[in-house]
């Protein structure tokens, strides 16, 4: 029976009423290109949609992550009684096996034209006859033109009302080439920080803000015991961890920079660097190679951490490239045992990871755009240039001062606290009432 003869009738009943519904809704739709998945997991998007949901459902809502996902694994995935991760695009996936971003354009193509149908069949249409509205949280310019086609759909079918669509931006990618008025037309435009609002704001748009949270359980911090091994593979000079795509955005050239500079003045700093496979990366080694700087790598298992730690032991290198993918229990440990953790970013809309390591209890080097959550030598170090030498004196003076710097660690954790998705999920919670009343406008 196909889909329009299935919900016909139900959807002409369902236009003699629209029931005011008001709240947080039962039910949540998220939309991301990012997930769970190794082969889905590349930045911070897959790691805020994969805790959100996690959250969401432990708060009590039915909530289905909906993602580009390992084509090896199945479609559907019960995670729970409240939680479901449905990968999408697979059969696209299994062509392009690199990661989400292989074989981009096809899959935003096929998220376009087969998801709005099944958001409508298996969540909105069952929603609207209990009387209910569905919560549709979509991500980023790749679900654009889905958001935009979900929101014709329900208004062709009479089911507008049931759905309470927001769509967020978390960074400013493929903004050039999103439909700009459709997109306001068909959800309310939501964004993670002040910074991206007034980005949003070049395009004429007036966004919402609702910030990024951390999961409650990273509060309890790493355990002590990965700490010290991580201390101990690495002990007798200054350490400082960067982690992120070799991207300029992530001012990689500060951070070498800084470490030159803090040679030069007879601190023995070095830097463990955990990158990606861009080619950006080679031109970053360069740089510390002429810097003066010995660059090695060191590769292992992340299932044999004893391998790993051991090697690095063996490692008298300035700069390591780190060639291992770090399960979060050890990449917040690694966070945890540097004397900093450099998220220097020139533009960072949010700046997830700096808050992950405040609730590790590291110190986090942050840059100054949307890491509102950063109190300079408050609660964190905060970069305003992209000159090497600002970073390297912010560096000597946290590793000089035993006491101050112990004290912005304390400050950053408490600030963690505040900052958990229980927290962000009260945030939209109030300003649903406002959402759907624009929308039912």
């Amino acid at each position: 029976m196909s889909l329009e003869r299935t919900l016909g009738g139900a959807e002409r009943d369902f236009e003699r009423f629209e029931p005011v519904v008001y709240g947080m809704s039962s039910a949540v739709a998220i939309l991301s290109f990012e997930g769970p998945d190794r082969y889905s997991l590349v930045g911070g998007l897959g790691t805020r949609v994969t805790e959100l949901a996690g959250a969401l459902a432990e708060a009590g809502h039915s909530t289905d992550l909906f993602f580009v996902g390992d084509p090896t694994l199945s479609s559907l995935e019960e995670r729970g009684p409240n939680l479901r991760y449905r990968r999408w695009c697979q059969w696209i996936s299994a062509h392009h096996p690199a990661n989400v971003y292989d074989g981009e354009a096809g899959k935003v193509n096929d998220l376009t034209a087969s998801l709005p149908p099944f958001l409508l069949a298996t969540l909105v249409a069952p929603a609207a006859q209990r009387g209910e509205r569905v919560l549709v949280l979509a991500e980023e310019w790749q679900t654009a033109a889905a958001t935009i086609a979900l929101d014709r759909l329900l208004r062709t079918r009479g089911l507008r009302w049931a759905a309470t669509i927001l769509w967020n931006a978390n960074n400013t990618y493929g903004f050039d080439d999103l439909d700009w008025p459709a997109l306001r037309a068909a959800a309310t435009i939501t964004t993670v920080s002040k910074y991206m609002k007034f980005e949003l704001a070049l395009h004429g748009i007036e966004a919402l803000v609702i910030p990024n949270g951390i999961p409650e359980r990273l509060l309890a911090g790493p355990p002590a015991p990965l700490v010290h091994e991580w201390r101990r593979a690495l002990d007798g000079r200054p350490l400082l961890v960067k982690v992120g795509r070799f991207d300029r955005d992530k001012r990689w050239m500060q951070a070498i920079d800084a470490v030159a500079e803090l040679h030069a003045a007879g601190y023995g700093a070095r830097l463990v660097v955990r990158g990606g496979r861009e080619s950006y990366g080679e031109e970053v080694f360069d740089r510390a190679r002429a810097r003066g700087l010995r660059v090695g790598s060191v590769a292992a298992s992340s299932a044999e951490p004893d391998e790993l730690f051991a090697r690095l032991a063996q490692s008298t290198d300035d700069v390591i490239n780190l060639r291992a993918f770090l399960e979060p229990e050890m990449l917040y440990a690694m966070y945890a045992a540097a004397d900093a953790v450099l998220a220097n970013s020139g533009k960072e809309p949010f700046g997830l990871v700096g808050l992950e390591v405040m609730a590790a209890g590291g110190l986090a080097v942050c840059g100054a755009t949307g890491e509102e959550y950063a109190e300079p030598f408050v609660n964190a170090i905060v970069c305003d240039t992209e000159d090497g030498r600002e970073l390297a004196a912010y560096l000597r003076g946290a590793t000089a001062d035993a006491e101050t710097s112990e004290a912005m660690r304390l400050a950053g954790r408490a600030r963690a606290a505040r900052s958990t998705w229980a927290t962000v999920i009260e945030v939209l919670e109030r300003k649903l009432p406002f959402i759907e009343e624009t929308q039912r406008a």
